[in-house]
């Protein structure tokens, strides 16, 4: 795993200043620390960290063509490249190492832009070719690894694995950007492509950007995206062999290194079917590691124990105090942008203790999306029978009215808390399951900003994210839609983001089976049916696995990595919460309501509300513009680094 960084002159031929192109790489050396290497000619500059995995010995980047004139520098792996070798060779190709990575240079000598369908892996990257004229970035079809760029107003084009890799030069506009401001405190993240200046973006899941000298940017080609075909007719029992097989199969191929190589065991169904499965393709016992909480509402670590008995893993559990809230400033500056996702802490925490042991881990995310996982799923389709048996003319005006009168009742048993289910039911289908997973829902963002910076919006509203990407689904299919849906927004901006940062925070690689993209293809053609049965989610998946893992731990309520957020702002991080969120930080942008701000922290200190997501997400927000302000030192003009 590795970082990536450069600047190319879209207009001529301009001298880059190394010191800056050494800043840039020197930023995210924690990507990378085991070698950085650089290539500078006219009107370009290439920089890479690496942290060695595969061909230790002769695998530095830059990486050069047979005479030079195709330079690349990769994050990620290329799982299938073994593959592919020979297929270049027979077109004539000459390699020189035994890299992942020279399978991209002559794969782009003999394919072109078209090379990224040739590749089955995680990756991003930055080729440039003299012959051509020509920078093209890349990044994998489930954007596991980042990827941001700006076009700066000299015409240089700055890209980098992180976006501090762009904080580094002088000419990014760092203005905040009010429409990802929006879409952060909706979903907790900024959306691709946004990031949260104005001047940067991210390349998207699945694209690719070719720039060629002289000519205006062009805008970002999708080269894949996943089709709900559901028309596979496959018996569950052909379904569950031909599911094995593949998982083996994805296993087993991110099993490849030539460094120590172990899984995370959170003890839920997709951790531990993944280590099931490696220890029946290891000769050895497989390195497994957890986090376990002492509040025992938090604490799985008695199931990740039992699947390690069982596969007589090398397990290592580390418990962590429930108050363990110390990383909030360290998670600002590692996510560079808003990012309110508690569970980033015990990632963070769960990344730092596999490095003791391993330098590359697999992990199980990825599973809730395309098995169907999610117990918002169930709760969307059971609405979405709802929806079509009351007529729009009669279901919208009543559930309307229904969910205006009826009370929040945060404390009350599930079975009562019926508000947030009438005012789904009043909207159609993206707009609710939009407003399902909203931190902020659309009323509470219209109450939390102020006049002017509504103003400033324009109208924007988030779920123009979600608009976005439905309009390309491709099915009306309740279930495949926000599969489909959670695969563009969720899973990319939330559970990715999360997981590259945290591990590369500890230079550790992190690779995903259950996001290869053909078993992700795969699952897509098979009917909802098999996904989602009655109450039971991962249906498929679940009996798949009957035969590799203990019941207790396939069919036990979903946990997931969670923090005691009401408790701790009600308790221990009571003063920092008021401080953050009333405080001058975030009153000085003229983004909040003042009163409403007011409310919210009284509210949940009362007891009345549970406002804790709330008040994280602004305690997240007040903590990155504290981080940015403090980067944001005064810098020799742009033109000095021309």
């Amino acid at each position: 795993m590795c970082g990536i960084a450069g600047l190319f002159d879209t207009r001529g031929k301009r001298d880059f200043s190394r010191e800056l192109v050494q800043r840039m790489n020197d930023v995210q050396f924690h990507r990378g620390p085991d070698e950085g290497g650089f290539h500078f000619e006219p009107g370009v500059a290439l920089a890479h960290r690496r942290l060695s995995i595969i061909d230790l010995s002769t695998g530095q980047q830059p990486l050069f063509n047979e005479d030079g004139s195709v330079a690349v520098v990769f994050n990620g792996e290329i799982y299938n490249f073994q593959q592919l070798v020979p297929e270049l060779e027979a077109l004539g190709h000459v390699f020189h190492t035994h890299s992942d990575t020279e399978v991209i240079v002559h794969a782009w000598e003999a394919w072109g832009e078209d090379c990224v369908q040739r590749f089955r892996g995680m990756f991003a990257f930055a080729l440039y070719d003299r012959n051509r004229d020509t920078l093209f970035l890349a990044r994998d079809r489930l954007a596991v690894k980042p990827l941001f760029y700006a076009l700066l107003d000299d015409g240089t084009l700055a890209f980098g694995s992180e976006l501090k890799v762009l904080m580094q030069h002088p000419g990014l506009n760092r203005e905040l950007d009010p429409l990802a401001v929006e879409e952060y405190f909706a979903l907790g993240y900024v959306a691709e492509p946004r990031t949260i200046f104005v001047g940067a973006k991210k390349l998207g899941a699945g694209e690719t950007l070719c720039i060629r000298r002289g000519e205006p940017l062009a805008e970002p080609k999708r080269y894949w995206d996943v089709r709900f075909t559901l028309d596979n007719p496959l018996s569950l029992e052909d379904a569950t062999a031909e599911l094995t097989a593949r998982l083996r199969e994805s296993v087993r191929l991110r099993m490849i290194s030539e460094v120590p190589l172990g899984a995370f065991l959170s003890g839920g169904v997709d951790s531990s079917a993944v280590v099931a499965v490696m220890a029946g393709l290891s000769d050895t016992p497989v390195n497994t590691c957890s986090i376990g909480f002492d509040d025992p509402k938090f604490n799985e670590s008695e199931f990740a124990q039992m699947v390690a008995d069982r596969y007589r893993t090398n397990h290592l559990l580390e418990t962590v105090k429930s108050d363990d809230f110390d990383l909030i400033d360290t998670l600002a500056a590692l996510y560079d942008e808003p990012y309110a996702d508690s569970s980033a802490i015990p990632t963070y925490r769960v990344c730092q203790l596999a490095r003791k042991k391993v330098t590359v881990a697999l992990s199980g995310d990825g599973g809730d999306e395309s098995f169907g996982g999610y117990r918002r799923y169930r709760s969307f389709m059971m609405e979405e029978r709802l929806r079509e048996k009351v007529p729009d003319g009669v279901r919208q005006p009543l559930f309307s009215l229904l969910g205006r009168v009826y009370p929040k009742a945060d404390w009350a048993p599930r079975v009562f808390r019926a508000k947030t289910t009438f005012q789904a039911l009043a909207r159609d289908s993206v707009e609710a399951y939009f407003h399902s997973v909203s931190i902020l829902r659309g009323d509470m963002r219209t109450q939390l900003f102020s006049a002017d910076f509504q103003r400033r919006l324009g109208g924007y509203d988030a779920l123009e994210v979600f608009r976005r990407h439905a309009a390309n689904a491709e099915t009306d299919d309740p279930l495949a839609l926000v599969q489909y849906l959670d695969l563009h927004t969720y899973l990319v901006g939330d559970i990715n983001t999360k997981v590259d940062r945290a591990s590369m925070a500890h230079s550790l690689e992190v690779r995903e089976p259950l996001m290869d993209h053909p078993l992700v293809e795969w699952l897509a053609s098979l009917p909802s049916s098999l996904k989602i049965r009655g109450a039971e989610g991962k249906y498929l998946f679940k009996k798949s696995m009957e035969p590799l893992l203990p019941n207790e731990v396939l069919y036990r309520p979903k946990k997931g990595f969670a923090v005691p957020l009401a408790r701790w702002f009600r308790g221990p991080l009571r003063q920092r919460m008021r401080d953050a969120v009333l405080g001058e930080t975030l009153a000085a942008t003229g983004i909040f309501n003042r009163n409403y701000l007011q409310h919210l922290v009284d509210a949940h200190e009362s007891g009345a509300r549970d406002y804790s997501a709330p008040l994280w997400t602004l305690l997240m927000f007040e903590a990155f513009l504290r981080n940015n302000q403090s980067q944001n030192t005064p810098s020799p003009a742009a033109t000095e680094y021309a």
